[in-house]
């Protein structure tokens, strides 16, 4: 019982690879050292570390992110929103078919109420020394999403507590790992303090020496890869103490890996959609005849009267000759649906009148499905107003006609356009931006 247990943890890389090879160094290293000792080195991600916005994680699906995982020698992981939303059913159903870990999440369901083969609400692991560690973990309750999707997900707090409950009595610490952000972790830790170590995700948050609450060591190592939590904890005296370690402090030089990982990508990616005539400017502060198309693809995608996007989407300049998948992935990066949502013509004015907020072009935006540098103008497709009146489509909107207004999922998350949350819609899923618009360029191909 006086083993001295190591775990290691990330979160959040969101499929920054620049600093992975520093970080599977010293995770090796790690595990190496501590088995010579006689000590237990556990490696835990707790979610996000896909990003569909890099290439090659594009290209792979997320496949690519797990045999990096295999690589380096993860135990177990969770998942975050990345890889439980932005994949299709099929594709998370397949993406951890190879997997060398344990992937431990109590909350996801099929719809007939079963749990994914895949997905374990928990898992028990024995130490040579004849310590049972229990490792219990949920993730982000993105419920219409999920639904949307084809799953089935459950409040987090309750699938974890019903986990804990299961195996208290077998185990002599419980690790939980936790894509729920830290608001919800620290009222977990008081909500079941039976769980040793929550090891946290999903808010991009850092404990650079853990947080205590009660007898609960909180863990947290921000984003992007650029720290690797370290908890150790002393068995015999029950003492518990985390710390943080700087990528940027290992050894190494990592971009070529990256940019090998976007070479592979852009392989990957190389299908052809169209060929393009004239190169289309990707313009951020103006009206274009890119911002033009793309929301002419958005309203024959979806049915809808107008449409409503912001000009930052457009991450670079569609360019003249073949233009393949990749082109389409460098151009518009982000894992943002469609959105249709209904509206009155009383409300749509609302929404005009705000999106002419004059401090949103140059917002550095960051988050909520976002990949870009800054938010840009909004663009308004069917959407005009004179003389303080609203036209669609060039007709006098009613005030309490219904309208239905295409846009992004991100501005229904309420941080823009507060109405947009509560409004009835219908998300779009698994097609990203990009998907609509090379759908829209394939169809107008001449054949």
């Amino acid at each position: 019982m006086g083993e001295t247990i190591h775990i290691y943890h990330t979160n959040d890389l969101h499929s920054h690879f620049s600093n992975w090879p520093r970080i599977k160094n010293l995770l090796s290293e790690r595990k190496r050292w501590h088995q010579e000792e006689g000590d237990v080195c556990l490696i835990l991600d707790i979610g996000d570390h896909v990003d569909r916005s890099h290439p090659y994680t594009e290209g792979t699906a997320g496949k690519g992110n797990v045999e990096l995982l295999n690589d380096a020698e993860y135990d177990a992981v969770t998942i975050g929103n990345n890889e439980g939303i932005t994949l299709s059913k099929k594709e998370l159903e397949e993406l951890y078919v190879q997997a060398d870990f344990d992937v431990i999440v109590a909350n996801l369901y099929e719809p007939d109420g079963k749990r994914p083969e895949w997905a374990k609400p928990y898992q028990l692991l024995k130490t040579q020394g004849g310590l049972t560690i229990g490792l219990v973990g949920a993730t982000a309750e993105f419920t219409p999403f999920y639904k949307r999707l084809g799953w089935t997900i459950t409040d987090a707090k309750d699938a974890i507590i019903e986990a804990v409950e299961a195996i208290k009595d077998e185990v002599d610490l419980i690790v939980c790992l936790s894509h729920l952000g830290v608001k919800e972790d620290e009222y977990l830790a008081e909500l079941c303090p039976e769980i040793d170590v929550i090891l946290g995700a999903h808010t991009h948050h850092i404990f650079h020496e853990g947080k205590m609450i009660g007898d609960t060591l909180l863990g947290a190592a921000g984003k992007f890869g650029m720290y690797i939590g370290h908890v150790t904890i002393e068995a015999a005296i029950h003492e518990k103490k985390a710390e943080l370690i700087e990528t940027s402090s290992l050894r190494g030089s990592d971009e070529d890996f990256n940019d090998m990982l976007i070479e592979q990508g852009k392989s990957q990616l190389n299908e052809p959609v169209f060929y393009n005539e004239d190169e289309l400017k990707a313009e951020w502060f103006k009206d274009s005849q890119l911002a033009e198309l793309f929301g002419e693809a958005l309203l024959e995608f979806s049915g809808a009267d107008c449409a409503i996007f912001n000009a930052g989407l457009f991450m670079e300049d569609m360019p003249v000759g073949e233009t393949t998948r990749y082109d389409f992935h460098k151009m518009l990066p982000h894992p943002i649906n469609p959105c249709l949502i209904s509206l009155t013509g009383a409300e749509l004015k609302e929404i005009y009148q705000q999106s002419l907020n004059a401090e949103w072009p140059n917002i550095e935006l960051k988050g909520m499905g976002f990949r870009g540098a800054v938010f840009g103008n909004i663009i308004r497709i069917n959407l005009e107003m004179k003389n303080h009146q609203l036209f669609i489509g060039g007709k006098l909107a009613g005030h309490n006609e219904t309208f239905q207004l295409v846009t992004l999922d991100m501005f229904t998350f309420g941080y823009f356009f507060p109405s947009l949350k509560r409004a009835p819609k219908k998300y779009f899923m698994p097609e990203f931006l990009r998907d609509v618009f090379s759908q829209y360029f394939r169809s107008k191909a001449v054949k």
